[in-house]
């Protein structure tokens, strides 16, 4: 009846919409896709146009029984979104560590009384962790990590069946482990400032014994802005080296929660 239209059964139009699902999972939980910058328009345009390209090229299995009615629909869409949030989650890990580094460090120098607008997220925060977020987001597509959750989409079809998602006690591990590296690496990247104010903090606590007249106070202050934005230039490579590894170790960890989820279903 509709010769022009791709899909000659309405079962295919079915499949193209869990499809559809998994890959808007997915891009939700990226950064620049995900966050609120970027308009809704082209969030939505970029996961059609991706699940277009890539819809004739995936191993669909489809689900044993195809659903009848529309809430039974809802609920196996529900379910490729989670698989999507769940393959992309550990990204998230790593920006929250950046994050977590940009608010340590606003404090340490003296920024907590300023703040910006998050341009990811939309909500206000320390200036020092947008800066380190911009700075994270670029290295994340200089790197072509994207490219790597492009990658997944193909993958993840060939070894989860539609409806193929389970969240087991493996998983969950799993996740509460790449949770705890939050603290990890916004340590790592926060130490080389955190370590020279702590000096400097002992520095001036020495002074203030020795010469009491001395306001240490205001003399703090500008120096832990100064000191601390020398050591974080002069320590940029280190900034970005560990993220460098973090984002190398993703292919591996969404490797590792495909293989937890098909030994869970």
């Amino acid at each position: 009846m509709f010769p022009l239209l791709p899909f000659p059964a309405s079962s295919e139009v079915i499949m193209f919409a869990l499809v559809l699902s998994r890959v808007a999972g997915i891009f939700s939980a990226l950064p620049v896709f995900g966050g609120r910058r970027l308009p809704i328009r082209i969030k939505a345009v970029t996961v059609l146009m991706i699940t277009l390209v890539c819809f004739p090229l995936l191993a669909i299995t489809p689900p044993r029984q195809m659903p009848t009615d529309t809430f039974s629909l809802a609920l196996l869409a529900l379910s490729e979104v989670m698989v999507g949030l769940t393959l992309a989650f550990v990204t998230q890990i790593i920006f929250a560590a950046v994050e977590f580094s940009g608010q340590i460090l606003g404090m340490q120098i003296g920024f907590t009384i300023s703040s910006v607008i998050d341009p990811m997220f939309g909500n206000q925060a320390q200036i020092m962790a947008v800066m380190q977020t911009l700075l994270a987001t670029l290295l994340f597509l200089a790197l072509n990590i994207h490219h790597v959750f492009i990658g997944t989409i193909i993958d993840s079809f060939s070894v989860i069946p539609i409806g193929g998602w389970h969240l087991n006690s493996e998983i969950i591990s799993f996740l509460i482990r790449r949770t705890s590296d939050v603290f990890i690496i916004g340590i790592r990247l926060a130490a080389p400032v955190m370590v020279a104010l702590l000096l400097a903090s002992v520095a001036l606590g020495v002074m203030a014994r020795a010469f009491p007249q001395m306001n240490v106070f205001m003399v703090s202050m500008p120096l832990n802005i100064g000191l601390g934005l020398i050591i974080l230039g002069t320590t940029l490579s280190i900034f970005f080296h560990v993220l460098e590894v973090s984002f190398g170790q993703l292919k591996g960890q969404v490797d590792t929660l495909l293989r937890l989820m098909v030994k869970g279903g």
